[in-house]
């Protein structure tokens, strides 16, 4: 069976929400600039918690932001 992961959207949702930085959304979110960066690259699965908040930002249900495949 192939490894599965979770994907996300943030880089272009942060793009699309006037270019936010990762830092401004870790601030928005409650957690580290570095853990967004990794969260984006796929290095790092969030919390259901924290996934929940960075979907909040967006204002988008979860599987707008992050897939499982």
């Amino acid at each position: 069976m192939a490894d599965l992961q979770i994907t996300n959207q943030i880089k272009m949702l942060r793009f699309m929400n006037g270019e936010m930085t990762q830092k401004e959304l870790a601030e928005r979110v409650g957690v580290t600039r570095q853990t967004i960066m990794a969260i984006e690259a796929a290095k790092y699965s969030p919390s259901l918690e924290v996934a929940f908040k960075i979907a909040a930002v967006f204002d988008l249900p979860l599987e707008s932001v992050f897939q499982y495949q």
